[in-house]
C-alpha cells in the first residue's frame, strides 16, 4: 500500500496510538501528524529531555483534534506506568530514550537504564496489554566501526559507545519478542534527523540547531574534527512517514526487522556549515572553529534504504537542502 493510500485508510479507520517520548523532537511531530489524521493519541514522557512547550505547541496546532490527545507523565523504566499508558492502545511508536553519544560516554548507567531497561519494560507492558505492533527508534550508531558504505542493515560492526550498544540491544530484544511472543516489532535506524522543535540548547544538542543558534548570535560554530566527516541527514517529515508505514504494514516479512531511515545523501560537515550559513547569515564570512574529534563518533555515515523501500514502501520525500530551508525560520526564532 502506498503512503497516500495508507493515510486515507487511517482517516477512515482511526485507532488509538501510544507515542512514548511525546514531548521530544521526533515524538511531538508524530503526535501532531497522527492528530491531523484523526487518530486518538496517548503521549507518554518523563520530560527528562522532552519539553512541555512541545506538547503545548502540538495542542495549539492540532486545534479541535487536540481533544483526542491525552498526555501521561511517567517513566518507561516504571513498568506500572507503562501498563497505564498501554491501556486501550492499538499501536505503539516508541521514541523515548536518552539520546546522544557524548551523554552515554559520560553516564553509561543512565543510558542503560533508560534505553535498554525502559524498552524491555515497555515491550512486556505491550505484551501483557495485548498490543502486538511496536515501532521503535533505533539508530545508525549500531553500525559502529564497520567502514562499509553505504550502510546496509545486515552488516554492523562493534558499538563505539554505550548509546550505540543500547540501540543494538533494543534490536535484539525486539527480534526476540517478535520471534518468541508473536509480537510485530519494527525498528527504524534513524540517520541524523533534523527539523523544527530540535533542541538547540544544552551540552548534547544536535549539530544543526547548535550551528543555527551560533550564527544567529554571531558566534563561530564548533566543528569536531576536520569537517570532512559526513552524515546522511534526514528531515523529520521523512521519519514521520516511515513510522506510519511501519505501524500499518501488513507485510509479515517486516516484523522483527530493522530498517535504515535516511535520504541516501552524503553531506560533509563543511558542506552542511556552508548551507546553514547561507540561510542563517547570508553574506557572512564567519568561519567555524575546528576542535578534536569526540570519542565514539564515526567518520562517515550513508544509508542504503532499499530494504525500507522494498518492505515498507518508504521513500524519502524531503532532501537535505529543502529540509534546512523549511526548518530555518524555526531554528532562527528559537
Amino acid at each position: 500500500m502506498t503512503y497516500e493510500k495508507t493515510i486515507e485508510h487511517l482517516k477512515k479507520n482511526p485507532s488509538h496510538w501510544l507515542v512514548t517520548g511525546a514531548a521530544g523532537f521526533i515524538g511531538s511531530h508524530l503526535v501532531e501528524a497522527l492528530l491531523k489524521l484523526g487518530q486518538r493519541v496517548t503521549g507518554f514522557d518523563n520530560y527528562a529531555t522532552g519539553h512541555r512547550e512541545n506538547v503545548e505547541s502540538v495542542r495549539s496546532i492540532a486545534g479541535d483534534a487536540a481533544r483526542n490527545f491525552d498526555m501521561i507523565e511517567g517513566d518507561i523504566a516504571d513498568h506500572e506506568a507503562c501498563l497505564r499508558a498501554c491501556a486501550g492502545v492499538d499501536r505503539i511508536l516508541h521514541m523515548a530514550a536518552l539520546g546522544s553519544v557524548p551523554r552515554s560516554m559520560k553516564n553509561p548507567l543512565a543510558t542503560h537504564a533508560n534505553n535498554e531497561g525502559g524498552f524491555v519494560s515497555l515491550l512486556v507492558a505491550a505484551k501483557e496489554s495485548g498490543i502486538r505492533r511496536v515501532v521503535y527508534a533505533s539508530s545508525s550508531s549500531v553500525y559502529g566501526d564497520d567502514p562499509t558504505l553505504p550502510k546496509v542493515e545486515s552488516h554492523t560492526g562493534r558499538p563505539l559507545s554505550p548509546y550505540a550498544l543500547s540501540k543494538k540491544m533494543n534490536e535484539e530484544s525486539a527480534e526476540l519478542f517478535t520471534r518468541v511472543f508473536g509480537m510485530e516489532c519494527l525498528g527504524l535506524r534513524y540517520f541524523n534527523v533534523f527539523g523544527p522543535r530540535q533542541d538547540p540548547e544544552g551540552a548534547y544538542a544536535a549539530v544543526i540547531p547548535r550551528w543555527f543558534a551560533a550564527l544567529r548570535e554571531g558566534r563561530h560554530p564548533v566543528v569536531f574534527g576536520d569537517g570532512l566527516t559526513s552524515r546522511d541527514f534526514c528531515y523529520v517529515e521523512n521519519v514521520v512517514r516511515a513510522n506510519i508505514l511501519a505501524a500499518t504494514t501488513e507485510n509479515a516479512a517486516a516484523f522483527g526487522e530493522a530498517f535504515n531511515i535516511a535520504c541516501e545523501e552524503k553531506t560533509t560537515l563543511n558542506e552542511l556549515f556552508a548551507a546553514i550559513r547561507d540561510l542563517a547569515a547570508p553574506g557572512s564570512e564567519i568561519e567555524p572553529i575546528y576542535e578534536d574529534f569526540r570519542p565514539g563518533d564515526i567518520a562517515h555515515s550513508l544509508a542504503d534504504v532499499g530494504k525500507a523501500r522494498r518492505l515498507l514502501g518508504y521513500e524519502p520525500v524531503v532532501r537535505v537542502k529543502e529540509g534546512l530551508a523549511r526548518a530555518a525560520a524555526w531554528y532562527m526564532k528559537e
